[in-house]
């Protein structure tokens, strides 16, 4: 008996001292800094600045903004702004206060905070609207915002898998934010210890499928503590920003909405429907569901044509007014 408790003690101690080291490494690779960041650093107040990436030709297109979703910075978009710009269309994303390269913003980064960083953005940008909105996952709820705000600078919209405000009266989805809440802390807490370090060149780094610049950048933001805690604090705000955006008006009928899903219908109706409305209630709207597609790889290399089009279709559906 005395050799086994010897033995289970070696091995708790083995353990314990594996998982010290890994942390440990963890931590010196946290302290190794950030790859240089693409973009530029953009004053949006006194005092105050955000990444921002703009890529393609200026032409008289419409410039498309790309929005992030929940623990997602510019780099998100990597792949799909490498579509856009082979395309020819001029797209910008960018990283939110807290976020990526972005300095931390004041508190609580609720729906409200976040678009009005977004609304100082776009006009220090200096980029010419009206604009094709693009936002995937929670940032659905950003272009609602946004968008009853700011009418007369929608010239379409393309929900990308996205959240909307109404979703959150669900019971099933009430369910979900709650539990993914309480997961973003935990992985904040990791993150802020080095625990997810290790982990930057697996495929948990890289989710998206990206192009190597942007990879890089996603790698480094998804073991920084920084980033996930400010991503863990939007979370646990979404009901607040659910009905925050839920208070501005629905997407005018007349802006041309694409709709772009990830995964089979079959199983979810429910669930697309939800995603689907905002296209079903526009007078030029359009319903794309990748099945072979996951929620995050819906937005790389792979699956970034759907979006591409889902921006042509919108954009020329604003030119027929």
């Amino acid at each position: 008996m005395n050799v086994m408790i010897q033995l289970l003690g070696r091995g708790v101690a083995g353990l314990a001292l594996l998982l010290v080291s890994y942390i440990a490494v963890g931590g010196l690779m946290s302290a190794a800094g950030a790859p240089k960041p693409r973009g530029q650093m953009v004053e949006i107040e006194p005092g105050r600045t955000l990444r921002l990436v703009c890529e393609g030709p200026k032409s008289d297109r419409p410039i498309v903004w790309l929005e992030a979703g929940a623990f997602g910075l510019a780099a998100d978009w990597g792949g799909t702004q490498e579509a856009l710009t082979a395309a020819g269309w001029r797209s910008c994303a960018y990283d939110r206060a807290g976020m990526g390269y972005s300095p931390k913003g004041p508190s609580p980064r609720d729906g409200i905070a976040i678009v009005t960083d977004f609304e100082k953005l776009v006009a220090a940008s200096g980029e010419p609207g009206p604009y094709i909105l693009v936002g995937h996952s929670m940032a659905g709820l950003r272009l609602r915002e946004y968008a009853g705000r700011n009418p007369d600078k929608v010239a379409g919209i393309v929900l990308v898998d996205a959240a909307t405000p109404e979703a959150a009266q669900n019971p099933q989805m009430r369910g979900f934010i709650k539990t993914f809440a309480s997961a973003s802390k935990w992985a904040a807490r990791g993150a802020s210890i080095g625990l997810y370090k290790p982990l930057v060149h697996t495929r948990l780094g890289d989710k998206i499928d990206l192009p190597p610049a942007a990879k890089a950048e996603k790698g480094w933001a998804f073991a920084n503590g920084r980033h996930n805690r400010t991503a863990a604090e939007e979370v646990a705000l979404w009901p607040e920003a659910s009905a925050q955006a839920a208070a501005q008006p629905p997407f005018d009928p007349k802006w041309p909405v694409a709709v772009v899903t990830a995964g089979p219908v079959a199983g979810r109706e429910l669930r697309k429907e939800m995603q689907a409305a905002p296209a079903r209630k526009s007078e030029h709207g359009l319903v794309d569901h990748v099945e072979a597609a996951t929620h995050t790889l819906l937005i790389g290399r792979r699956f970034a044509d759907h979006i591409v089009r889902a921006v042509a279709f919108v954009a020329d559906a604003s030119k027929k007014g």
